[in-house]
């Protein structure tokens, strides 16, 4: 082993000789230069691969998102599920300035939210500042004014998992002054109250005002016609309440627009009036029963359809035979109930249904009763074929297998109403339809103050319009 080094250590030396020798040469040179390392990688240390990572690394130009403006009142609520879309300044054609948001949410749920919510703000809904309570409304609290629309829209070329439709949110508000207040006519002294809100027989009255927690409704000498040549048709009797604060918020201006218009007293068709009247008590949580919906169904559609008897329902003459064995020609609401019958409105005899030989006057209205017997009144027209399949389908109600048959194509036409269907309107958004449920009294209410289709149709306030006598 030690004879063996020197030899080794010779042939290093003769190596490296060697190696020093040629370092000059054309052919290290080549060597050299394969092997140094990239110039580019000197100038530019992130080229190639790596460059794509840095261009991904840079900041991405993101667009400009909309801001409220400072002097948004904060007592304002904000529905929790929108976007801020756009924010328009105060003019001079518009003193108060407004925002736009846009929620994938069902507009009649965000209604109720806001109604909720600004009566637990303490703000004060103006009475009859629209004709459709839910959808468009105005309220007031210290010195400040605000207008809530709420409005569904369909959505063009939705993303997919997108819903088809949504709600646009329109929030205007603007300082009470005397400068705004002036911008409409002054009603006359004996059309406002001491607090300058139009009263009955006012051009800008659209409905009852509440005062002092009860429905006020308008009296016989404060819409007296200045011209009586000019009434286009008598003036229903009306009511109030000294229990309307009991009413549920998204209940009370339907209330209020069918007491002005006397649905509730029934004297504008010659119905007998229930003897709740004289407690002066609407009884909002309690179950309606079959005759009373019966009698309120035939009132309010009469009276909205007062100009246009063909859409009137006829009651029956003293010489009718009695349909229904517990409803004789005696009975105090054999007339209204009768005609129901005979118009086809209601399950009998009449109309191929030979199992309904009694109609059950004091048995609870349900809710797919109620849907049965008022959606023909907003169709004007057969009602489809359906089956439980469509109805699961449209609707998602997971309890769709317990609606009577007979109700399944009324559940659908009422679907295909959009945002004027009653379900919408009275139960919100819901998977569960309840259809044996009764019917509470306010909810029964809900489902008169409007009928008609979403492209033709008459509301309760508009109603009243017609009835209020013309200066």
């Amino acid at each position: 082993m030690h004879c063996k080094r020197p030899v080794v250590l010779v042939s290093l030396a003769v190596l490296l000789t060697s190696l020093t020798a040629c370092a000059n040469s054309p052919a290290a040179k080549n060597i050299e230069q394969s092997l140094a390392a990239d110039s580019r990688l000197q100038d530019n240390p992130l080229s190639f691969g790596a460059q794509e990572v840095r261009s991904s690394q840079q900041p991405q130009t993101t667009q400009p998102t909309v801001q409220l403006p400072t002097d948004f009142p904060k007592d304002i609520p904000l529905y929790p599920n929108a976007t801020l879309q756009e924010v328009t300044p105060p003019s001079n054609e518009n003193p108060g300035a407004s925002t736009r948001w846009q929620s994938s949410d069902p507009s009649n749920l965000i209604a109720n939210y806001y109604l909720q919510q600004l009566q637990a703000k303490n703000w004060q809904v103006v009475p009859g500042s629209t004709n459709e309570p839910g959808s468009s409304f105005e309220a007031r609290r210290n010195d400040t004014q605000i207008k809530v629309s709420i409005q569904p829209k369909t959505v063009t070329n939705a993303a997919p998992n997108q819903p088809q439709t949504s709600t646009e949110i329109l929030i205007s508000y603007q300082a009470n002054s005397t400068e705004t207040a002036q911008v409409n006519p002054t009603p006359s002294p004996e059309a406002t109250d001491d607090a300058g809100v139009p009263q009955p027989g006012d051009s800008q009255f659209v409905g009852p005002v509440q005062s002092q927690g009860s429905a006020t409704q308008p009296s016989a000498s404060t819409s007296e016609n200045k011209n009586t040549s000019a009434t286009p048709r008598a003036q229903p009797s009306s009511q109030e309440f000294s229990d309307i604060n009991k009413v549920p918020q998204e209940f009370r201006q339907y209330i209020q627009d069918l007491a002005a218009l006397g649905v509730f007293t029934g004297q504008s068709t010659g119905a007998k009036s229930y003897s709740g009247n004289t407690t002066n008590q609407f009884d909002p949580g309690k179950v309606i029963n079959r005759r009373e919906f019966a009698r309120w169904l035939v009132t309010a559609n009469n009276t909205m359809h007062a100009n246009d008897p063909a859409k009137q329902i006829r009651v029956a003459s003293e010489s009718s035979q009695p349909t229904f064995r517990d409803v004789p020609k005696t009975d105090p609401d054999f007339s209204t109930i009768q005609g129901l019958a005979e118009a086809g409105l209601i399950p009998s005899p009449l109309s191929g249904d030979s199992t309904a030989v009694l109609f059950r006057p004091d048995a609870p209205l349900t809710r797919e009763q109620l849907i049965l017997w008022k959606v023909p009144l907003d169709t004007r027209q057969a009602l489809p074929s359906a089956n439980l399949e469509a109805v699961k389908q449209t609707w998602g109600f997971q309890d769709a297998a317990k609606i009577d048959p007979k109700a399944l194509r009324a559940v659908l036409a009422d679907f295909q109403n959009g945002e004027k269907s009653n379900i919408r309107r009275l139960f919100g958004y819901t998977t569960l339809f309840q259809p044996k449920k009764a019917v509470t009294r306010a909810e029964a209410a809900g489902a008169l103050w409007y009928f008609g289709t979403q492209s033709e149709g008459i509301s309760a306030p508009e109603a009243l319009k017609l009835t209020r006598p013309q200066s």
